[in-house]
């Protein structure tokens, strides 16, 4: 299994202002953090079917690659929002900065677990 867009649409906005106008200080990019220096920080992104990761910020460059394959709703703050397949093995690298960050949740809309490991390159 490759990563696939499945779907990608609009969502309402207002239903997630409140998360929104918090994201961009919400710098926790995992469910859990399993490491850090100076250099990296290392995160666990772990959901079970129908959790959601709120709304929050990358504001540096990182890479995810996924190790428990399922498919996960992402919802941009532009008010887009896409459907993913992701497989064992699927990485992605993208650079971010303070000044023009990401701001994003994740959901796991599947019926398995969900789970990533993401490194930020500090």
């Amino acid at each position: 299994m490759a990563l696939e867009t499945i779907e990608e649409g609009d969502y309402d906005v207002a239903s997630f202002a409140a998360e929104l106008a918090a994201a961009p200080g919400n710098l926790a990019v995992g469910t859990s953090r399993l490491f850090e220096n100076d250099r990296v920080r290392v995160w666990e992104v772990r959901l079970e079917p129908g959790q959601r990761t709120p709304f929050h910020a990358h504001t540096v460059r990182y890479f995810w690659t996924c190790v428990e394959p399922g498919e996960g709703r992402q919802r941009y703050a532009d008010g887009t929002m896409k459907v993913l397949r992701y497989g064992v093995g699927d990485t992605r690298y993208t650079e971010h900065s303070p000044e023009e960050p990401m701001l994003h949740d994740l959901e796991n809309i599947g019926a398995t677990t969900l789970r990533f490991v993401t490194v930020e390159l500090l």
